[in-house]
């Protein structure tokens, strides 16, 4: 139990004490965008299944790859908010709720939303690449994908999830999102599976150029001191 809590501490802890404060201070004031993607998603998810609900949600927030790209841009904000009709709905407010408010916290509210959309963006942007490619390619997806639904809040979960664990060093949670996005795909062949790696990896994109920029700036400071620049 000893070597569980020790690793549960390294693993977790700095992404622990960094919510904590807040939560304890704030409570549910300290995640106004994650209640408001929650409410926002579970509104539209009412919506979506009414008869008279669904075509307006469909021209809204629905977005397909045989869209034009103007189109495809233009529902794109709301398109993170719209759940897949055939999963439950609670399991994706409750993963909104979780990683968005950590996000939040963590990130601040414009940056969780900007790194959100990202990883929708990519996987919508994905689907296109992969459709031109066709079948044949490993990269490629069959033409029938082009009118398929992109897979709306779970990209930008999947994509908050890597970053956060990249960022705070729960780096073993953050392979284990990607090892079963992996088996996803592998398992079951569909445009939601490879939308989740396409948003996997645009955060991977993210996080190395993160890397990148404050291992320029230590460089920038210590030869600034007069010391010789640091190693990679």
């Amino acid at each position: 139990m000893r070597t569980l809590a020790r690793w549960a501490r390294a693993e977790w802890g700095e992404l622990y004490a960094t919510v904590r404060g807040p939560l304890l201070r704030r409570r549910w004031r300290a995640v106004p965008l994650a209640l408001a993607a929650v409410c926002l998603t579970a509104a539209l998810h009412f919506v979506h299944n009414r008869s008279w609900g669904y075509d307006f949600v469909q021209d809204v927030g629905a977005v397909r790859a045989a869209d034009p790209l103007w189109l495809a841009l233009l529902r794109t904000p709301l398109s993170l908010f719209v759940p897949a009709l055939d999963l439950p709905v609670w399991g994706a407010l409750a993963q909104i709720l979780f990683v968005f408010g950590i996000a939040e916290i963590c990130l601040g509210r414009w940056r969780t939303l900007t790194l959100a959309y990202a990883a929708t963006l990519a996987g919508t942007l994905y689907a296109r690449v992969g459709i031109w490619l066709g079948p044949d390619s490993p990269l490629g997806l069959p033409a029938s994908d082009a009118h398929v639904v992109d897979t709306g809040p779970s990209a930008a979960v999947v994509g908050l999830a890597v970053f956060l664990g990249w960022r705070y060093g729960a780096r073993v949670t953050a392979g284990a999102v990607i090892a079963a996005m992996v088996v996803e795909v592998l398992a079951k062949e569909n445009l939601a599976g490879r939308e989740h790696l396409a948003a996997i990896a645009a955060m991977l994109a993210v996080c190395g150029l993160s890397a990148a920029r404050r291992r320029h700036a230590r460089n920038r400071e210590h030869t600034d001191s007069g010391l010789p620049p640091l190693g990679p």
